[in-house]
């Protein structure tokens, strides 16, 4: 074997380098000893509110919470290890706000007018953004970079100071509803059913699925009454469960927002013997190891469809170094990594790339210089008009499907790698 010479050596780790910075949003400019300064004075305090636990795990948004706290640490760990920002090192004030808007509107409130945080990261899901944090991070003109909040009432708000990393909600089912559309006839089911959850992440994939299906000449047999379910518990949702399966319809597309309510559909699914040919959740499936356990196994998975904006294997240098990184802290595999976790450290990307820029923690000045700089990130380039909305997220819409051997791989989107579809979708039990 050819021995690498010392330059090689050399230039690798320089390289590395060079990316775990830039994976942080620093700066990738080195002292003059060649060495990275560690971070010294008082620390950069961020603050942050997420649904870690509390009554029915914290509204089921628990496994997201702690997902996505686990990014923030991450993105932290990784900024610290670099030098900090603006040579300080980085803290993270972290509240519990068990899933509930009033209480998640007080830790911000908290985390600003008593603890004088010096800037903010959002909590996970769209309805928390939507209601309380974004309301009171804007009442304080405090800038709010978000990694899970892409529903239109996130960007209602008309937030100059809300920054949303992920893909729009209302777009992220559209690659599936047009591979459904395109089908050839004889293989494309002819009816579709929409049950969705009251929630403005749920919502609008489903529709804008259910519109653009219509318009191809599959009919819908069954829609969930006026905004959706509002009673969440395992008993509801089965008995909305049996409503789709007395419709028969070939394609089944739910607005879930969580995994039970995935797992109170398809355990009524299975135990009424009823198989969907096609079958797609806005969330839920991309829960890794857990989904598995939540249907039974993973023969009940093969087929599952989701949107999904970021995976382990993604080819992007920065989501490759953060992977590293996420595996030598935590252990497990590229693949096991909730996507959760990726998106809450674009978030902190966004942050510090502002911060570095304008080299101050000034909020006006960080939301000037993010409405016109785009940002390079473990999710890919972000960009964001007035709203907050990230204007280069259509290109990382991508649909996932479980196949045998708990394979969890990328099938639909403008990424390379698509593999070829499992359709129609096998019976439970694989």
């Amino acid at each position: 074997m050819r021995r690498l010479s010392a330059k090689t050596f050399r230039l690798a780790a320089m390289t590395i380098a060079s990316a775990a910075v830039a994976a942080c949003g620093l700066s990738s400019a080195a002292p003059s000893n060649g060495l990275l300064a560690g971070p010294s004075g008082p620390p950069i305090t961020i603050g942050v509110s997420e649904p870690l636990s509390g009554p029915q795990q914290a509204q089921g948004f628990a496994p997201d919470g702690q997902a996505c706290l686990q990014g923030y640490e991450l993105w932290a760990s990784d900024v610290n290890s670099h030098g900090g920002l603006l040579g300080r090192p980085v803290r993270l004030k972290v509240l519990n706000d068990k899933g509930d808007i009033g209480l998640t509107k007080a830790n911000y409130r908290t985390l600003i007018t008593q603890d004088h945080v010096d800037l903010t990261l959002a909590p996970f899901s769209s309805l928390l953004v939507s209601q309380a944090a974004g309301p009171v991070t804007q009442q304080y003109k405090y800038v709010l970079p978000a990694g899970q909040a892409g529903a239109p009432a996130v960007y209602a708000l008309h937030d100059p100071y809300l920054f949303s990393t992920n893909v729009p909600v209302k777009l992220q089912m559209v690659p599936f509803a047009a591979w459904v559309s395109n089908l050839p006839p004889g293989q494309r089911p002819a009816t579709a059913a929409y049950p969705y959850v009251n929630n403005p992440f749920a919502q609008p994939p489903v529709q804008a699925a259910q519109k653009i299906m219509q318009n191809h000449g599959i009919t819908t047999v069954y829609t969930t009454p006026g905004q959706g379910y509002n009673d969440l518990s395992p008993a509801a949702l089965r008995a909305d469960a049996r409503k789709v399966v007395a419709r028969n319809p070939g394609i089944v597309v739910l607005g879930s927002v969580d995994l039970p309510t995935v797992q109170a559909f398809i355990q009524d699914f299975i135990a009424q013997k009823w198989n969907p040919k096609i079958f797609i959740a806005a969330a839920g499936p991309d829960q890794g190891q857990g989904f598995i356990n939540a249907i039974g196994g993973p023969g009940n998975s093969v087929g599952l469809m989701v949107p999904n904006g970021w995976f382990g294997s993604l080819q992007n240098a920065l989501s490759h170094v953060m992977v590293q990184d996420y595996i030598a802290k935590y252990g497990g595999t590229a693949d096991a990594i909730n996507a959760d976790v990726a998106e809450s450290y674009s978030a902190g990307e966004v942050l510090a790339a502002a911060v570095t820029a304008t080299r101050g923690l000034n909020q006006q000045a960080i939301a000037n210089w993010l409405h016109g700089n785009a940002v390079q990130t473990v999710v890919g380039q972000v960009k964001f008009d007035q709203n907050g909305e990230n204007t280069n997220a259509l290109q990382s819409a991508v649909i996932f499907q479980w196949q045998p051997n708990e394979q969890f791989v990328q099938v639909l989107g403008n990424i390379p790698g698509n593999k070829a579809i499992i359709s129609p979708k096998p019976p439970w039990g694989g």
